[in-house]
């Protein structure tokens, strides 16, 4: 099997166009700016694994660290645009693994276990990563192809994750669990993301500057 790659599906951080549910009590450029930390360390966080390439499939126009490919996302809802991401990156006999932006607090060593399940023999065909929040953080697949489930799963519910579950194995596939992460929508959210961030986080660092807490927004 080739060396197994990771996405990265991504927004670029433009005020009013990322984060929106921090607002309130963040304002669009304060949630901005946490985005674009957090997608900064995610894309450190990827850098640092084994993965044989790292592909930055971006909203917008932000740039791909080096050594990276950058790619448009396409496909109109975000159940396509996942799909796509997929078909547009799938190499034959490499494993891909798709990650967004808003698990800042992901590391390496995690990223780099979920590419060696993917290229055991005896491994998984798939590897989910729940969210709190019911949704998923992370798609592992050892052939891109099977992603084509992803477009009939309805996004940002509170089943997304376990319809992903079912679509897979209904189509045979033997799907690994990975840890339940959360991600990033509200100020709750990333307060308790920025915590479990490493110190030189510069989402833990973004989020202390930018989001206002609980007694500055009540005065």
């Amino acid at each position: 099997m080739s060396a197994p790659q990771i996405l990265v599906l991504a927004k670029a951080p433009v005020p009013g166009r990322v984060k929106t549910r921090l607002c309130p009590p963040c304002t669009p450029e304060q949630a901005a700016r946490v985005a674009a930390a957090a997608l900064a360390d995610t894309l450190d966080t990827v850098t640092r694994t084994a993965a044989g390439s790292r592909v930055l499939v971006v909203d917008g126009d932000h740039p791909a660290p080096p050594g990276w490919v950058s790619l448009p996302q396409r496909g109109g809802p975000l159940s396509d645009r996942l799909a796509d991401a997929f078909a547009d990156t799938g190499t034959t006999g490499a494993a891909t693994v798709l990650i967004g932006m808003d698990t800042p607090q992901l590391t390496a060593g995690l990223l780099d276990t979920i590419l060696e399940l993917l290229r055991t023999a005896d491994g998984p065909d798939a590897v989910l990563g729940p969210a709190v929040d019911g949704g998923w953080w992370a798609l592992g697949l050892r052939d891109a192809r099977h992603a084509t489930v992803l477009r009939t799963v309805p996004t940002s519910l509170t089943t997304t994750g376990q319809q992903t579950l079912t679509a897979l194995r209904r189509r045979g596939l033997r799907v690994g669990l990975l840890p339940r992460l959360r991600d990033v929508d509200t100020a709750a959210d990333a307060r308790t993301v920025a915590a479990a961030c490493p110190p030189e986080s510069r989402f833990a660092a973004a989020v202390a500057a930018e989001v206002p807490s609980i007694a500055a927004v009540a005065r």
